[in-house]
């Protein structure tokens, strides 16, 4: 453990400086990297930009973003209930309030057993149960930044100079670990929570600058790495933790835009820090309880976790079950409890919320029958023709009156006009009640449909994306319910059951292609128009990089207005991507193969969709799926065998070519050429007749 210039073994195949490949660039990189190797001159360079954006930042809010929503930990967290997790080594407590060694030395073996749990859990549940574990654990020595175990370096009395704790991708061929096979670090620091509230809930600079470095660190050795990251290889996670609590940094960035001086190592690292770094900090909450046991199903532990689960992505690959199949089971899971404690039909009252009453002065509180459960569940959720709903904006009020409801497969949406506007049309979106919490899944999706897509359509408004093929952002905001609010001046709801629940408003309206389908009404010259212009919602859209991530025929609408001829809009726009982050929606019939295979999208995945889409509009027979890999094999074959191509040939010439073009494009990573096909479909509609109708019987 002792000599050796730091690190010189640990990047790309592990040779000496005297034999790295020829070329200047990657020699100069190579250097940097072995240079930058002081964590305090690091830090010195980044204190006045660190001050900079601290003041810029409000009173009393961290100058940072947060690296996970919570509606994603709340999705992780239903995906683990089934998720055992075990930490066997405890973690003292207090552990830096005396100068124990012992105590110092169990805290290392109980990160270490912690990041090893965490591992193992999420690598059995997600990817195999079966597959050896291809990660390990190690500690990192200050002294020359290698790896090694915790045990070997606390017996060997080098506990003094361990700086840290990494899970690392296992390399037969370096079996103590290389930089490029790590997937994080934990930073054990003490009073991290203190800290933190000193400092208005973000770290300090001394504990920030330490996470910074090793997180550039980590991204110099991935780029010099010849490895593949399937994930990516441009962000990376350091965990800072103390004997109690912990807290996640995200840095992400492309390295290459780094202006790399052997002779200005920390200058240049703290310039692309300033100029091309994307930094997340999250809250910090408590991991370990006064026992040492870690308490996975909070949400410091969650963060944690989350932070893993993404790095292992990176390096293994998507998982073989999705976060969405997981949680999927926790409907199931909640019926199969509420059998066991006998609670009886789950069908009215699935979502396990009960309401109760007091009758008379009797204290007593009684269980309300499931019926009237029922009753005001829909007077929760539920809008019927003829009522009229008023909607609070931070400036203004305004009502609307239902005029229809209507249904896109999943959640209720309603058509509705402006009180002052009664012959105006409008899309009304009613979102969950905020307490509500249950039934958990359908509220998610509520989530999406209204406050999602507000924030999505909000971004869109502000850029000045523009177009008469995407929906307009008409109204948003929270229900002004009957009486009078109660609501605390402190903030949050009253107890009115509508109180705060979140509205969206959009136009233009019209009929979904589901509907048109059904209805025999999507013909050849709806089926190119259609095409036409979901294309060019999404030329739009991608001009700022905004993909769709939902195309499925109850998110194309049919408008007929003033205009000649009726036009599509590509609505539904709550699972857009607007970051690589932000994952799309899966459906078996629609999603692209690439989203199914990688929960990702690339750039002609949303065009894959929209063939799907019109493969389904033009009569195409679409077959029963009930996983992602019968649907996988269902693309193959039709893609293989050119049915879909065939399908969408016996409609319109050019809608076979634009197939072809997706199937050649789809899992690359080239373009959309969307000025060409647009001017291909524009040439093929015609303005004059709606022409023939399809026979959707074959």
């Amino acid at each position: 453990m002792e000599g050796g210039s730091p690190d010189q073994e640990s990047v790309g195949s592990g040779t000496k400086r005297s034999t790295v490949s020829s070329g200047s660039k990657s020699r100069t990189r190579k250097e940097v990297f072995y240079r930058f190797i002081d964590c305090e001159i690091f830090t010195e360079n980044i204190e006045d930009w660190f001050q900079s954006i601290s003041e810029k930042s409000a009173p009393k809010k961290p100058a940072f973003d947060v690296p996970f929503e919570l509606i994603e930990l709340q999705k992780f967290d239903y995906a683990l209930e089934g998720v055992s997790f075990q930490q066997l080594i405890r973690m003292p407590n207090a552990v830096y309030a005396s100068t124990s060694d012992a105590a110092e030395a169990t805290a290392y073996l109980a990160v270490d057993d912690f990041l090893h749990a965490t591992v193992k859990g999420l690598w059995e549940a997600f990817w195999s149960q079966d597959e050896p574990l291809p990660f390990s654990v190690a500690c990192l020595y200050k002294e020359n930044l290698k790896f090694y175990q915790a045990e070997k370096a606390i017996a060997n009395g080098k506990l003094g100079s361990l700086c840290a704790t990494g899970v690392l991708h296992k390399n037969p061929r370096h079996p103590h670990g290389k930089w490029d096979d790590l997937l994080e670090l934990a930073l054990l620091r003490p009073d991290i929570r203190s800290i933190a509230l000193e400092s208005e809930q973000q770290p300090p600079l001394r504990v920030l600058g330490e996470a910074l470095f090793y997180a550039l660190r980590m991204l110099l050795s991935r780029s010099l790495s010849r490895q593949k990251f399937p994930q990516g290889s441009n962000s990376v996670f350091v965990l800072l933790v103390d004997s109690q609590y912990g807290g996640v940094v995200k840095v992400e960035g492309d390295v290459n835009k780094m202006d790399f001086d052997v002779n200005n190592v920390y200058e240049c690292a703290a310039d692309w820090i300033k100029r091309h770094a994307k930094i997340a900090v999250s809250p910090v909450d408590r991991i370990w309880n006064k026992l040492g046991n870690a308490n996975w199903g909070d949400i410091g532990a969650l963060q944690v976790t989350f932070a893993t689960f993404h790095c292992i992505m990176q390096f293994a690959g998507p998982p073989k079950h999705s976060i969405e199949d997981l949680a999927a089971d926790h409907g199931s899971r909640l019926q199969t409890r509420r059998v066991e404690r006998q609670l009886g039909d789950t069908r009215v009252n699935g979502g396990g919320l009960f309401r109760f009453q007091q009758h008379g002065v009797s204290p007593e509180i009684v269980e309300v029958q499931d019926e009237s459960v029922k009753i005001k569940s829909e007077e929760l959720l539920k809008l019927e023709v003829g009522s009229v709903l008023w909607l609070e904006d931070s400036n203004w009020q305004r009502g609307y009156q239902i005029n229809q409801v209507e249904s896109n497969g999943e959640l209720p949406y309603y058509i509705a006009s402006p009180v002052e506007e009664p012959g105006k049309s409008l899309f009304l979106y009613l979102g969950s009640h905020p307490s509500q919490l249950e039934p958990a899944w359908e509220d998610m999706n509520m989530w999406y449909q209204v406050q999602r897509q507000t924030k999505v359509l909000t971004i869109m408004k502000q850029k000045g994306l523009s177009s008469k093929y995407l929906p307009q952002l008409s109204a948003s905001g929270r229900i002004i319910h009957p009486g009078q609010c109660q609501r605390p001046s402190s903030g949050g709801n009253c107890d009115h059951p509508w109180c705060g629940t979140p509205i969206l408003v959009t136009s233009p309206v019209g009929e979904t292609v589901a509907d048109m389908v059904s209805e025999g009404q999507f013909g050849v010259d709806e089926a190119i128009r259609c095409c036409h212009d979901c294309l060019s919602a999404l030329s739009t859209a991608s001009s700022d990089g905004i993909r769709h991530g939902d195309i499925r025929p109850e998110n194309v609408i049919c408008v007929r207005s003033a205009e000649r001829h009726p036009y599509f809009v590509l609505i539904g726009w709550g699972h857009a991507i607007l970051e690589d982050r932000d994952r799309p929606a899966m459906n078996l019939h629609f999603s692209s193969t690439y989203a199914l295979q990688e929960g990702k999208l690339c750039s002609a995945s949303d065009a894959e969709s929209l063939v799907y889409m019109l493969y389904f509009a033009c009569g195409g027979a679409l077959p029963d799926l009930d996983s992602v890999e019968g649907a996988l094999q269902w693309r193959e074959t039709s893609w293989s065998r050119r049915l879909i191509q065939q399908k969408l040939g016996d409609v319109s010439t050019v809608l076979k070519a634009f197939a072809d073009y997706v199937d050649s494009l789809c899992g690359t990573p080239y373009p959309m050429d969307y000025d060409i096909w647009l001017r291909r479909l524009k040439r093929s509609i015609r303005e004059d007749d709606h022409g023939k109708e399809i026979d959707t019987s074959t």
